[in-house]
């Protein structure tokens, strides 16, 4: 099999697999309906032609295998095209087992929340610590520049997220990952598109925990009852991590610097330059599976303190006038919570701002109607806009956004409904002041609201 066609090639995980199949010596194609800069020059500079838009021709002859990506659903033509014509067709997941994870130490982080800062932090600090690690993660780590990258190291971090496979296959990616280490951050419901209970959730983290190998460990939150009842009678080794008291690898001693936050794990201290119980959660698994994969405390503590961050995670966008404009990927209520509650340890003397997005499959959705207004709560103003694409959720089950408002403000928080990104920026122009802190919380580009932020408090 020499010539693997992708449907969907321009996605960060995609390009980044194709090129690095492109570089295996098999011939590579794809196509995608957005194609442009960066992965597009990215894949072009590796030698993979790309198709624009998606064409029962774009498939060459030649190719033998279909890679068919996540977002490609029944009805697309080449989808289509490749049952049609009875080839060979797979999932991206399954291409990284077979060929760049089999025989491999492979560190899965799975969680609702935290999977792409853990991650991050630990094949940095595997990095720093010498070895360069293959990753698959779905953020961008400063420290490492790209969210994937495929090496011929031993080690293997990934991303494992809980979301279907593909049309085909809808068990969750992270099955095929072969995991030697699972980290289990939290387990809360989400992906209402594809799961219709915690329930369901639950058990496609069991699944994962039964592949966990004997030599293997897992490392459960020890603090979140849904991780440790998913953990309940699995046959994997494993150690719970947390504050709590019946820890096995306890958190103590935290203390949150104005630069710096410094916590004891397992007789050893380190420091994290980042703010927030939750980074001390993740660090902590980061730091368990460190350890477990055979790294030093010191090499860590090296590692720890040169950490950069990732790209869209409270990240400061820019400072106006006084008025700092923090981006944050953020959009399930509790990750709100928590991003909140970090923002205030960081900058305590701030008036907080939080512009919530109701994106995503779940919080467009009004499971969490009631659960979004404690959290937007935490903020000083809190100002939630009309939602994206509002059609494709049936009324009965859509968010409500105004009840959504008036919920906030019943709780004592100044909160606002504004129908669009224009709306939002004027009201934050005109009374944003001074020493005031603006987080976005998006899944998505959110029409670019930052800088159209930062251009109107200028003004």
């Amino acid at each position: 099999m020499q010539h693997i066609h992708f449907i969907g090639i321009c996605g960060t995980a995609m390009g980044s697999v194709a090129a690095a199949m492109q570089a295996k010596g098999f011939t590579v194609t794809g196509s995608d309906e957005n194609v442009y800069p960066p992965m597009s020059t990215f894949l072009e500079e590796q030698g993979v032609q790309i198709f624009p838009g998606y064409k029962e021709e774009n498939i060459p002859e030649t190719a033998e295998v279909i890679v068919v990506g996540n977002a490609i659903s029944r009805g697309n033509p080449e989808a289509e095209a490749a049952l049609d014509r009875k080839l060979l067709y797979v999932s991206l997941p399954e291409v990284l087992k077979e060929h760049f994870l089999r025989g491999k130490r492979n560190l899965v982080v799975s969680g609702t929340h935290g999977k792409t800062t853990t991650s991050s932090l630990l094949a940095w600090l595997l990095k720093s610590a010498g070895v360069d690690p293959s990753h698959m993660i779905g953020g961008i780590p400063r420290n490492l520049g790209k969210g994937a990258a495929f090496t011929d190291s031993e080690f293997v971090v990934l991303e494992g997220d809980e979301y279907d496979t593909a049309f085909f296959d809808k068990r969750s990616k992270f099955l095929h990952y072969l995991p030697e280490v699972v980290i289990v951050n939290n387990v809360e419901f989400d992906h209402a598109d594809i799961y219709d209970s915690l329930d369901e959730i639950k058990l496609t983290f069991r699944r994962l925990l039964n592949v966990v190998p004997r030599n293997g460990m897992a490392y459960i939150n020890g603090d979140c009852p849904n991780s440790m009842d998913v953990a309940k009678g699995a046959p994997a080794p494993m150690k719970t991590v947390g504050l709590g008291d019946d820890c096995e690898l306890q958190i103590t001693d935290i203390d949150y610097g104005s630069e710096v936050t410094t916590f004891t794990l397992d007789g050893e201290t380190y420091q994290l330059p980042m703010a927030g119980e939750f980074n001390v959660r993740n660090a902590a698994m980061a730091i368990c599976a460190a350890r477990f994969s055979g790294f030093s405390a010191d090499d860590i503590r090296t590692g720890l303190m040169a950490f950069e961050g990732i790209a869209r995670r409270q990240e400061v966008r820019g400072v106006v006038n006084g008025v700092r404009v923090i981006d944050d990927f953020a959009h399930h209520p509790t990750a709100i919570g928590l991003a909140v509650d970090s923002l205030r340890q960081q900058y305590p003397d701030s008036r907080m701002w939080v512009i919530f997005e109701p994106r995503s499959n779940t919080t467009r959705r009004n499971i969490f109607q009631n659960e979004l207004a404690t959290s937007l709560s935490k903020a000083d103003i809190a100002i939630v806009p009309s939602i994206e694409d509002a059609t494709k959720v049936a009324e009965e089950e859509r968010l409500d956004p105004e009840k959504l408002v008036n919920d906030v403000k019943a709780s004592g928080t100044d909160c606002h409904y504004c129908k669009n990104v224009d709306d939002i920026v004027a009201l934050v122009a005109k009374d944003a002041k001074a020493g005031d802190t603006i987080a976005v919380l998006s899944n998505g580009g959110f029409g670019g609201i930052h800088q159209k932020l930062l251009d109107a408090l200028e003004g």
